[in-house]
């Protein structure tokens, strides 16, 4: 059992979603993210509905690289091991290109992959040390084919990020550390809630829930929910791209 969780951009969204799910299960957790008050909020209510769980809360900018590896380490000398490390934080902001919003989407670039390498990084170094781990990389069923419109620079960060944990699985193969990418479809939290109604929705406490349980399997793969995302990245792969825009 992974007794010990860190989990990145845990204060909305799927990682607040998923800090309830493994709290449930019993396991201490680490949270990270910017915003700090709404961490010692969610610790707090852990804590409360879980008390033999402990419960540590980190201020973590992703995208200032030494502060990963900086809190990564302060958590494994805080729990004295970390036993699974969730790289989730990322952003959903992206703009078209070349329609002149050039930062916006570098941001996101830089956010959802060079920060998320990092945090590989970090958490590797750590395993490696143990000799044991379970990195798991939170990427996108839009990583399977390029996408249009606003997706376009998201679809291709979660497509690196996907390739990125791979190649990390590759290198560790040998060793007892394992690396799994999960590949979400559509979840209703904060970062699309003014979206309108997506292609094959669920809502974030569902959505949380499967990727918890996705998780734990430590698969080197996994579509959450796996109906109808399972064999609809199959078909994505192999559909004309001009079929595939249809879920964009």
């Amino acid at each position: 059992m992974r007794k010990t969780i860190l989990i990145t951009g845990a204060s909305s969204g799927l990682g607040e979603g998923m800090a309830r799910e493994f709290a449930a299960m019993g396991r201490d957790l680490a949270l990270c993210a910017r915003r700090t008050e709404r961490l010692d909020t969610l610790k707090a209510e852990l804590e409360r509905k879980h008390p033999r769980i402990k419960v540590i809360v980190k201020a973590l900018d992703v995208n200032d690289y030494p502060a990963v590896f900086r809190v990564f380490r302060e958590v494994q000398q805080e729990f004295g091991t970390v036993d699974r490390i969730i790289v989730n934080a990322g952003v959903g902001q992206g703009k078209r290109i070349g329609t002149g919003h050039f930062a916006q989407n570098v941001q996101t670039a830089h956010t959802n992959f060079v920060a998320a390498l990092a945090q590989c990084e970090a958490a590797v170094e750590i395993f490696r040390e143990q000799n044991a781990g379970h990195l798991v990389t939170i990427s996108s069923m839009s990583a399977v084919r390029g996408l249009p419109k606003h997706l376009t620079t998201y679809a291709a960060t979660k497509a690196g990020l996907a390739s990125l944990s791979e190649g990390i699985r590759a290198e560790l193969m040998a060793t007892p550390i394992k690396v799994s990418t999960i590949f979400p479809g559509y979840i209703r939290t904060e970062i699309n809630e003014g979206a309108p109604k997506l292609p094959f929705e669920v809502d974030g406490p569902t959505g949380s829930r499967l990727l918890a349980k996705a998780i734990e399997r430590e698969p080197v793969k996994a579509s959450v929910p796996w109906w109808p995302w399972g064999p609809m990245g199959f078909l994505m792969r192999i559909l004309p791209l001009k079929a595939v825009l249809r879920l964009a």
